[in-house]
């Protein structure tokens, strides 16, 4: 290739991203990617809503390619889906607790603690959400010790299925877009 002199030689500032569109990949299948990963991050951090995200990134990829990439049936089951973890995200943790011996107080504590330790990494909301069921048990309804140590190991146990829930939901729902647009 010979440049004359005075002409520009346009260099891309992120070659990647530039390859990704001129091999046809469409600006809707960029987010739709980009929301099954916030899916994933969403299903940890409780401040984003995980699967939610990820059924949008594949409604994106339904909307860009059409029903050859994802037939409305799989939209539907993955919508059921999505809907069904998100209300057992918030049933689960209650469930254990109750299961573990724990009372209402012991939940409330768990939620509030898990909220208060969003803050603090995810250390921090595990944390929380153990001291928060175990002061809501020991304070609230004036258990042992004992008890509201089960009630917050309970607690635990229902986050973290509840997030394994959802990361798994979001991991399948990633890469049935990444397989649609490939």
């Amino acid at each position: 290739m010979t440049v004359q002199s005075g002409s520009r030689v346009r260099i891309p500032v992120f070659p990647q991203i530039y390859h990704w569109f001129s091999s046809g990949l469409s600006v809707l299948t960029v987010i739709a990617i980009v929301l099954g990963v916030l899916g994933i991050v969403g299903s940890i951090v409780p401040a984003l809503p995980g699967p939610p995200l990820g059924w949008l990134g594949l409604l994106l990829v339904f909307i860009d390619k059409g029903t050859d990439a994802v037939s409305v049936a799989a939209l539907v089951i993955w919508a059921i889906v999505v809907v069904a973890i998100s209300i057992l995200d918030y049933v689960v943790p209650s469930a254990m607790t109750k299961a573990a011996g724990g009372h209402k107080a012991a939940s409330a504590g768990a939620a509030i603690g898990l909220f208060a330790g969003i803050f603090l990494t995810p250390i921090g909301m595990i944390a929380g959400s153990l001291l928060g069921a175990f002061l809501g048990e020991l304070l609230v309804e004036k258990s042992d010790v004992s008890a509201a140590v089960r009630a917050s190991l309970g607690a635990f146990v229902g986050f973290i299925a509840g997030t394994f829930g959802k990361v798994i939901v979001c991991l399948l729902l990633l890469w049935q877009v990444i397989s649609a647009v490939i």
